[in-house]
């Protein structure tokens, strides 16, 4: 196959999508909003007030803008129902594809709309790749992601400081918010989930029991 036909056939099987279902669920995805951190300050317990904080922010961390690109397996997933990349694909040596298909081959430094019927637009970032396996979500309790989260040994190093700053104002992290259309944005805003995210820390950073 002439391989300007085979890149077209690749990008735009990138993100199937029905746009029609896509415009049902952004309906529904406007009652997924975060309650402010200021919402959870009545709670006396200060441990039991760093859960209910973490546990409002994994509304974030749990979606599927987030779990898509957090796999177990070192393949990503789509759409909300985390299904298989289409075309196949592994994160490689370092999450960004395999040689001879990058991420980047389909996927550019920004969100580009189409022309198809059914698919609204292939996703981009400029840093677009896996999570380190070390930060697999994919699968697992909200208990075990809060404790991966504060492991050093897995999270990069990051402080706690570090994962604030890195939720609250990493683009890539924002792009939760700005996926793209045909796709249903992260719950809330950045800001909103940065501020969570502050206020867990400020009090401990416990994390929930399951």
């Amino acid at each position: 196959m002439n391989m300007h036909r085979w890149s077209s056939v690749v990008v735009i099987a990138a993100l199937p999508c029905s746009v029609a279902g896509s415009k049902a669920a952004e309906t529904s995805a406007q009652a997924i909003l975060l309650q402010p951190a200021s919402a959870f300050s009545t709670i006396g317990d200060e441990r039991a007030r760093s859960v209910a904080l973490f546990t409002e922010a994994a509304k974030v961390i749990q979606s599927p803008r987030c779990m898509n690109c957090h796999p177990v397996k070192r393949q990503p997933t789509q759409g909300d129902d985390l299904h298989a990349h289409i075309p196949p694909m592994h994160a490689g040596a370092g999450d960004h594809g395999v040689p001879g298909l990058p991420c980047k081959s389909c996927h550019g430094d920004k969100n580009v709309g189409t022309l198809s019927s059914s698919i609204a637009s292939i996703p981009g970032h400029s840093h677009w790749g896996l999570a380190p396996v070390s930060m697999a979500w994919q699968g697992k309790s909200l208990s075990e992601i809060c404790v991966q989260l504060k492991d050093t040994a897995r999270n990069g190093g990051r402080s706690l400081s570090k994962i604030h700053e890195h939720m609250a104002t990493d683009p890539l992290v924002g792009w939760a918010w700005h996926p793209g259309e045909g796709r249903i944005p992260a719950p809330g805003t950045q800001v909103q989930f940065g501020a969570l995210i502050e206020a867990w820390i400020s009090t401990g950073a416990h994390c929930p029991q399951s």
